[in-house]
Protein backbone atom coordinates (compact mmCIF):
# COMPACT_ATOMS: atom_id res chain seq x y z
CA UNK A 1 0.00 0.00 0.00
CA UNK A 2 1.40 3.08 -1.16
CA UNK A 3 1.91 6.06 1.13
CA UNK A 4 0.21 8.40 -1.00
CA UNK A 5 -2.96 6.24 -0.29
CA UNK A 6 -2.45 5.19 3.72
CA UNK A 7 -2.17 7.83 6.35
CA UNK A 8 -0.64 6.57 9.41
CA UNK A 9 -3.07 8.54 11.45
CA UNK A 10 -4.76 6.35 13.94
CA UNK A 11 -6.45 6.87 16.58
CA UNK A 12 -9.73 6.00 15.42
CA UNK A 13 -12.12 8.62 15.63
CA UNK A 14 -15.35 7.99 17.99
CA UNK A 15 -18.94 7.38 16.41
CA UNK A 16 -19.31 11.04 15.23
CA UNK A 17 -20.71 11.86 11.42
CA UNK A 18 -16.78 12.77 10.56
CA UNK A 19 -15.92 9.11 10.71
CA UNK A 20 -18.00 8.30 7.54
CA UNK A 21 -14.54 10.25 6.05
CA UNK A 22 -12.40 8.21 8.02
CA UNK A 23 -14.17 4.98 6.77
CA UNK A 24 -14.22 6.12 2.90
CA UNK A 25 -10.36 6.91 3.26
CA UNK A 26 -10.22 3.34 4.29
CA UNK A 27 -12.20 2.07 2.03
CA UNK A 28 -10.17 4.00 -0.90
CA UNK A 29 -7.29 2.09 0.45
CA UNK A 30 -8.90 -1.16 0.20
CA UNK A 31 -9.91 -0.72 -3.23
CA UNK A 32 -6.43 0.13 -3.92
CA UNK A 33 -5.56 -3.08 -3.30
CA UNK A 34 -7.62 -4.91 -4.62
CA UNK A 35 -6.91 -3.21 -7.99
CA UNK A 36 -2.62 -4.03 -7.20
CA UNK A 37 -4.06 -7.73 -6.77
CA UNK A 38 -6.17 -7.81 -10.03
CA UNK A 39 -3.40 -6.22 -11.82
CA UNK A 40 -0.80 -8.88 -10.55
CA UNK A 41 -3.33 -11.53 -11.62
CA UNK A 42 -3.48 -10.08 -15.24
CA UNK A 43 -0.08 -9.74 -15.30
CA UNK A 44 0.33 -13.94 -14.21
CA UNK A 45 -1.79 -14.44 -16.96
CA UNK A 46 0.16 -12.59 -19.90
CA UNK A 47 2.57 -13.96 -22.22
CA UNK A 48 6.48 -14.08 -20.66
CA UNK A 49 8.58 -11.42 -21.23
CA UNK A 50 11.05 -13.17 -23.15
CA UNK A 51 8.51 -14.84 -25.38
CA UNK A 52 7.70 -11.85 -26.76
CA UNK A 53 11.80 -10.66 -27.41
CA UNK A 54 12.05 -8.64 -24.09
CA UNK A 55 13.78 -8.65 -21.12
CA UNK A 56 12.51 -10.29 -18.08
CA UNK A 57 12.82 -7.52 -15.06
CA UNK A 58 14.62 -9.12 -12.41
CA UNK A 59 12.64 -9.40 -9.01
CA UNK A 60 13.10 -7.58 -6.27
CA UNK A 61 15.34 -7.52 -3.54
CA UNK A 62 13.35 -8.01 -0.26
CA UNK A 63 12.99 -5.62 2.42
CA UNK A 64 15.81 -5.10 4.67
CA UNK A 65 15.17 -6.40 8.49
CA UNK A 66 17.37 -5.55 10.84
CA UNK A 67 18.86 -9.20 12.85
CA UNK A 68 17.94 -7.90 16.56
CA UNK A 69 14.72 -8.50 18.79
CA UNK A 70 13.20 -5.47 17.66
CA UNK A 71 13.53 -6.66 13.78
CA UNK A 72 12.58 -3.31 12.02
CA UNK A 73 11.62 -3.65 8.61
CA UNK A 74 12.19 -0.96 5.37
CA UNK A 75 9.10 -0.15 3.62
CA UNK A 76 10.36 0.27 0.30
CA UNK A 77 6.61 1.35 -1.18
CA UNK A 78 6.43 4.02 1.57
CA UNK A 79 9.60 5.85 1.28
CA UNK A 80 10.61 8.16 4.08
CA UNK A 81 9.17 11.02 4.30
CA UNK A 82 13.12 12.63 5.56
CA UNK A 83 16.59 9.98 4.83
CA UNK A 84 17.03 8.11 8.07
CA UNK A 85 18.58 4.72 8.87
CA UNK A 86 17.26 1.64 9.90
CA UNK A 87 17.77 1.76 13.59
CA UNK A 88 20.37 0.09 15.51
CA UNK A 89 18.88 -3.54 16.68
CA UNK A 90 21.22 -4.72 19.63
CA UNK A 91 20.04 -8.41 20.45
CA UNK A 92 20.02 -7.40 24.42
CA UNK A 93 17.47 -4.35 23.73
CA UNK A 94 17.69 -1.72 26.51
CA UNK A 95 14.86 -2.60 29.07
CA UNK A 96 14.91 -1.04 32.08
CA UNK A 97 14.89 2.67 33.23
CA UNK A 98 13.50 6.01 31.68
CA UNK A 99 14.97 8.50 29.15
CA UNK A 100 13.99 12.40 28.81
CA UNK A 101 13.33 13.97 25.67
CA UNK A 102 12.29 17.44 25.32
CA UNK A 103 10.46 18.92 21.96
CA UNK A 104 11.13 22.41 21.69
CA UNK A 105 7.82 24.09 19.64
CA UNK A 106 6.99 27.14 18.81
CA UNK A 107 4.07 26.91 21.16
CA UNK A 108 5.93 26.28 24.26
CA UNK A 109 8.22 23.06 25.68
CA UNK A 110 6.98 19.46 25.57
CA UNK A 111 8.81 17.40 27.82
CA UNK A 112 8.71 13.55 27.27
CA UNK A 113 9.44 10.89 29.59
CA UNK A 114 10.08 7.48 27.50
CA UNK A 115 9.66 4.07 29.59
CA UNK A 116 12.35 1.31 27.98
CA UNK A 117 10.83 -1.45 30.27
CA UNK A 118 6.76 -0.59 28.73
CA UNK A 119 8.21 -0.54 25.20
CA UNK A 120 11.50 -0.87 24.58
CA UNK A 121 11.58 -1.37 20.64
CA UNK A 122 9.65 2.13 20.31
CA UNK A 123 12.13 4.06 23.01
CA UNK A 124 14.99 3.01 20.95
CA UNK A 125 13.67 3.67 17.70
CA UNK A 126 12.32 7.28 18.77
CA UNK A 127 15.41 7.94 20.05
CA UNK A 128 17.28 7.33 16.65
CA UNK A 129 14.77 8.99 15.23
CA UNK A 130 15.89 12.35 17.68
CA UNK A 131 19.02 11.39 17.13
CA UNK A 132 19.54 11.92 13.31
CA UNK A 133 17.37 15.13 13.26
CA UNK A 134 14.34 13.73 11.91
CA UNK A 135 11.12 15.85 13.99
CA UNK A 136 13.25 19.15 14.10
CA UNK A 137 11.29 21.63 12.03
CA UNK A 138 8.35 19.07 11.62
CA UNK A 139 4.32 20.33 12.25
CA UNK A 140 2.17 18.42 14.58
CA UNK A 141 -0.77 18.26 11.62
CA UNK A 142 -3.69 16.85 13.94
CA UNK A 143 -5.80 17.58 17.06
CA UNK A 144 -9.04 16.28 18.01
CA UNK A 145 -11.61 18.04 20.71
CA UNK A 146 -14.06 14.89 20.47
CA UNK A 147 -15.20 14.03 24.08
CA UNK A 148 -13.90 10.78 23.72
CA UNK A 149 -10.47 11.34 22.08
CA UNK A 150 -8.34 14.22 22.61
CA UNK A 151 -4.79 14.61 21.43
CA UNK A 152 -2.61 16.50 19.61
CA UNK A 153 -0.71 14.21 16.54
CA UNK A 154 2.95 14.76 15.28
CA UNK A 155 6.00 13.02 14.03
CA UNK A 156 5.36 13.56 9.84
CA UNK A 157 7.83 16.49 8.42
CA UNK A 158 5.60 15.56 5.60
CA UNK A 159 2.71 17.20 7.72
CA UNK A 160 0.10 14.79 5.27
CA UNK A 161 -0.48 12.46 8.04
CA UNK A 162 1.14 10.26 5.39
CA UNK A 163 4.79 10.44 5.84
CA UNK A 164 6.95 8.07 8.20
CA UNK A 165 10.47 6.97 8.42
CA UNK A 166 10.96 4.64 5.72
CA UNK A 167 10.33 1.17 8.21
CA UNK A 168 8.11 -0.31 10.50
CA UNK A 169 8.10 -2.30 13.66
CA UNK A 170 6.35 -4.40 15.63
CA UNK A 171 3.66 -3.11 18.38
CA UNK A 172 4.13 -3.16 21.88
CA UNK A 173 0.48 -2.86 23.38
CA UNK A 174 -0.29 -2.11 27.37
CA UNK A 175 -2.33 -5.11 28.70
CA UNK A 176 -3.51 -3.15 31.87
CA UNK A 177 -5.20 -0.17 30.93
CA UNK A 178 -8.52 0.33 32.97
CA UNK A 179 -11.66 0.06 30.71
CA UNK A 180 -13.09 3.66 29.12
CA UNK A 181 -16.62 4.16 31.17
CA UNK A 182 -18.39 5.57 28.38
CA UNK A 183 -18.02 2.40 26.36
CA UNK A 184 -20.43 -0.58 28.24
CA UNK A 185 -18.82 -3.13 25.94
CA UNK A 186 -15.50 -2.50 27.95
CA UNK A 187 -13.67 -2.84 24.40
CA UNK A 188 -12.53 0.80 24.21
CA UNK A 189 -9.89 1.69 27.26
CA UNK A 190 -8.47 4.80 29.09
CA UNK A 191 -5.52 6.65 27.16
CA UNK A 192 -5.23 8.88 30.17
CA UNK A 193 -3.79 12.71 30.06
CA UNK A 194 -0.33 12.58 29.45
CA UNK A 195 -0.06 9.44 27.72
CA UNK A 196 2.34 9.04 25.18
CA UNK A 197 1.79 6.98 22.12
CA UNK A 198 2.44 5.62 18.41
CA UNK A 199 0.18 6.43 15.89
CA UNK A 200 -0.45 3.35 13.19
CA UNK A 201 -2.01 2.16 10.23
CA UNK A 202 -3.17 -0.95 11.63
CA UNK A 203 -1.01 -3.63 13.55
CA UNK A 204 3.02 -3.78 13.60
CA UNK A 205 2.71 -1.04 11.32
CA UNK A 206 4.97 1.65 13.79
CA UNK A 207 7.13 4.60 12.10
CA UNK A 208 7.47 7.86 13.46
CA UNK A 209 4.14 9.78 13.91
CA UNK A 210 2.97 9.55 17.53
CA UNK A 211 -0.02 11.46 19.95
CA UNK A 212 -0.08 12.90 23.13
CA UNK A 213 -2.95 12.74 24.57
CA UNK A 214 -4.05 15.99 26.49
CA UNK A 215 -7.70 14.71 27.99
CA UNK A 216 -8.84 11.58 28.92
CA UNK A 217 -9.57 9.30 25.53
CA UNK A 218 -11.67 6.24 24.84
CA UNK A 219 -9.58 3.92 22.29
CA UNK A 220 -9.09 -0.02 21.67
CA UNK A 221 -5.84 -0.58 22.82
CA UNK A 222 -4.17 -1.30 19.80
CA UNK A 223 -1.41 1.88 20.13
CA UNK A 224 1.63 1.50 21.70
CA UNK A 225 1.80 3.81 24.99
CA UNK A 226 5.97 4.60 25.38
CA UNK A 227 6.24 7.37 27.83
CA UNK A 228 4.42 10.61 29.50
CA UNK A 229 4.12 14.17 29.07
CA UNK A 230 5.56 15.99 31.88
CA UNK A 231 3.45 19.26 33.42
CA UNK A 232 4.99 22.04 32.04
CA UNK A 233 4.39 20.10 28.39
CA UNK A 234 0.35 19.38 29.23
CA UNK A 235 0.05 22.93 30.22
CA UNK A 236 1.72 23.36 26.32
CA UNK A 237 -0.84 20.88 25.32
CA UNK A 238 -3.45 22.61 26.85
CA UNK A 239 -2.74 26.00 25.50
CA UNK A 240 -2.73 24.11 21.80
CA UNK A 241 -6.40 22.68 22.39
CA UNK A 242 -8.04 25.97 23.41
CA UNK A 243 -7.11 27.33 20.34
CA UNK A 244 -9.37 25.04 18.67
CA UNK A 245 -8.88 23.08 15.29
CA UNK A 246 -8.69 25.16 12.22
CA UNK A 247 -11.98 25.57 10.25
CA UNK A 248 -12.37 24.50 6.83
CA UNK A 249 -15.15 25.26 3.89
CA UNK A 250 -16.26 21.77 4.41
CA UNK A 251 -16.50 22.32 8.10
CA UNK A 252 -16.25 25.73 9.45
CA UNK A 253 -16.17 24.18 13.37
CA UNK A 254 -14.28 20.95 12.92
CA UNK A 255 -13.45 18.62 15.82
CA UNK A 256 -10.55 16.29 13.78
CA UNK A 257 -7.90 18.60 12.08
CA UNK A 258 -4.97 20.94 12.03
CA UNK A 259 -4.76 22.98 15.25
CA UNK A 260 -5.86 26.54 14.67
CA UNK A 261 -2.61 27.72 16.60
CA UNK A 262 0.68 26.01 14.11
CA UNK A 263 2.09 23.57 16.08
CA UNK A 264 5.95 23.36 14.66
CA UNK A 265 8.52 20.94 16.56
CA UNK A 266 11.59 23.01 15.83
CA UNK A 267 14.19 20.90 17.94
CA UNK A 268 13.41 17.44 19.56
CA UNK A 269 16.51 16.53 21.78
CA UNK A 270 17.39 14.71 24.63
CA UNK A 271 17.64 15.34 27.96
CA UNK A 272 16.27 18.49 29.68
Amino acid sequence: MSRSSRRQSAPPLPAHPRRTRTLSRLTGVALLATALVGGSGVAAVAAPAAARGGAVPAAAAPPRTTPGPCAYTETPDEPAARPVPLPPDPRRTPGHGTVRVTLRTNQGPIGLTLDREQAPCTVQSFLHLVRHRFYDRTPCHRLTAYPTLSVLQCGDPSGTGSGGPGYRYADELPTDLPPAPTDPTGVRKVYARGVLAMANAGPDTNGSQFFLVYANSALRPNYTIFGEVDAAGLATLDRIAAGGIAPTAEDPAPVDGAPALPVEIRRAARGR
